[in-house]
């Protein structure tokens, strides 16, 4: 079987030169004042968040196993 051919898009000689990329996250003010009061909020009220969460996700697997033997 034939093999393709290199394409130009890939740079000369299918080599293509390193391109340096800035990851940062884009996030408008209101954004960081939201992100800013869940950090103080959780920083003040963290365990019981957890504990809330725990029992709310215990609710919903035992609600999911309900209809599924109901069914």
């Amino acid at each position: 079987m034939r093999e393709p051919t290199l394409l130009p898009v890939f740079g000369r000689l299918g080599v293509k030169p390193p391109v340096a990329v800035a990851a940062t996250p884009a996030r408008s003010r209101s954004m960081k004042t939201v992100v800013a009061s869940m950090r103080e909020q959780l920083s003040s009220h963290g365990g019981l968040a957890l504990k809330l969460g725990v029992v709310l996700w215990t609710v919903v697997v035992l609600a999911a196993v309900f209809f599924i033997v109901r069914a």
